[in-house]
């Protein structure tokens, strides 16, 4: 077995702490990475915290990773030790299924591995990123370009694909209005990438003080969502919605944003269930519509995209004994716009 070292939550109760644990050794298609950095994601302290379903513990957890190869199987093909590398929320799927065979491997039929929080296809446990390292199997492992801030590009492989894939999916681009909702971790990124398909991108917000950050992020347009008069003036109006808020919020106004037909898209996860008047949707055959991460291959497409047109994450770059304070900052969104994990501090 592989030492390897990390910070763990015991229980739900718990504040993470330093924790020593073991990964498998590295079989003949597997890939071991020495971790640079990892990027915090809200759904990270969801999990901790057992908000959606209950956690496998202790959790280690970080599924936005970036670093080097130290070792390669006897028989992977696609990577070598000294690369860059990434590996992002899954680390395993069937690979057989309708889906996997599509390049869909996050809609595995038999249920793909997450990166932590999960039990592999042997029943051990799964340990993320908040450590020193990892091994996975070479299939979901994701070549990292050098000409991007690697620190930066970590937030990619989860906020990134995760506003990616449904842009693409819908073939956001030239001629549509896209309204971006909030402005955070996911929707920063939403903006990058709305605004580098070439579609016009307002964002919707609760916080007058983010609309020059907003506008500096490629933003055309900016709309506080608690000023009726703003809201009466863009009814209507959108094709799509982005939504990345992960809190409670009143779904029916925000469709009533839409065009004829437009789309509603939801990425965020709140604690509780969304709440839509039947009449919401039946008043212009709107849809709304959930996207989870993207596969390997479109993960793939969004790392090149990005270093094709120099788009990253906006970071705060942290050490990894600020995380409890950390999540305490993100909770009040006290973060421009992503928190990413020195491991150099471990």
């Amino acid at each position: 077995m592989i030492q390897a070292k990390g910070y763990a939550a015991q229980d739900a109760q718990t504040d993470l702490a330093p924790w020593d644990f073991e990964h498998r050794e590295v079989g003949p298609h597997d890939v071991q990475i020495e971790i640079a950095y990892c990027g915090v994601c809200h759904s990270d302290l969801h999990q901790i915290k057992n908000d959606w379903f209950p956690g496998i513990f202790p959790m280690v957890p970080g599924h936005e990773i970036v670093g080097k190869i130290v070792k390669v199987g006897d028989h992977v093909k696609k990577f070598s030790t000294g690369q860059l590398a990434g590996v992002g929320c899954m680390v395993d799927s069937c690979q057989i299924c309708e889906n996997c065979k599509d390049g869909l491997e996050q809609y595995c039929l038999e249920g793909s591995t997450q990166t932590y929080n999960n039990n592999d296809r042997s029943g051990v446990p799964t340990y993320g990123g908040y450590s020193n390292t990892i091994v996975v199997r070479e299939e979901f492992v994701l070549h990292i370009s050098e000409k991007l801030s690697l620190a930066a590009t970590a937030p990619l492989l989860c906020a990134g694909i995760t506003t990616y894939s449904p842009l693409r999916h819908w073939k956001v681009g030239k001629g549509h209005k896209l309204a971006v909702l909030g402005l955070g971790g996911l929707g920063h990124m939403g903006v990058k990438f709305g605004v580098a398909f070439g579609a016009e991108v307002t964002v919707l917000s609760t916080s007058p003080a983010k609309e020059e950050a907003a506008k500096a992020l490629g933003a055309h347009h900016f709309v506080v969502t608690s000023d009726p008069a703003q809201l009466d003036a863009v009814k209507g109006s959108f094709d799509f919605i982005l939504d990345t808020v992960s809190a409670e919020h009143d779904m029916d106004m925000y469709i009533s944003l839409l065009r004829t037909n437009g789309t509603h898209i939801c990425v965020g996860v709140p604690s509780q269930p969304y709440a839509i008047q039947p009449f919401s949707l039946l008043g212009g055959r709107k849809s709304v519509a959930g996207s989870g991460i993207g596969g390997i291959a479109e993960t793939q497409e969004m790392l090149d995209f990005c270093a094709e047109h120099n788009i990253v994450s906006d970071i705060e770059l942290i050490d990894i004994r600020d995380i409890t304070a950390s999540y305490e900052r993100m909770l009040k969104g006290d973060v421009r716009y992503r928190f990413v994990i020195d491991m150099a501090t471990l």
